[in-house]
């Protein structure tokens, strides 16, 4: 069975940075590209970012480009991604997810439960 656990999230003032993470089990993960999505109230799912197995090719959403860093750690089964400059905006659940295709929105992807980040001063 997947199974992603998201962690990290939290309050932070604008212009501030987290980091989250997300433990994967019950797959092969090194051999999955994955990415991030986010919910921001009263709108629907976003994709964030994918990142290649092997960490080869990483893509981001304009809307996070160049604040935002997806990586991962494949001796640990988890992924990372590094929240910088934040901006209220940002404000979302935002979830780990195993997609059939890392570098755009897929509404299929299994998704874990969630970490949310709200970013307000």
């Amino acid at each position: 069975e997947v199974k992603l656990v998201e962690s990290g999230g939290g309050l932070v003032q604008p212009g501030g940075s987290l980091t989250l993470s997300c433990e994967a089990s019950g797959f092969t993960f090194d051999t999955f590209g994955m990415s991030w999505m986010r919910q921001a109230p009263g709108k629907g799912l976003e994709w964030v970012a994918g990142i290649s197995a092997s960490s080869s090719y990483t893509y981001y959403a304009d809307s996070v480009k160049g604040r935002f860093t997806i990586s991962r750690d494949d001796a640990k089964n988890t992924l990372y991604l590094h929240l910088n400059s934040l901006e209220t905006e940002d404000t979302a659940m935002y979830y780990c997810a195993k997609p059939n295709y890392y570098n755009k929105y897929d509404p299929g992807a299994k998704r874990g439960q969630g970490t949310q980040v709200t970013v307000s001063s």
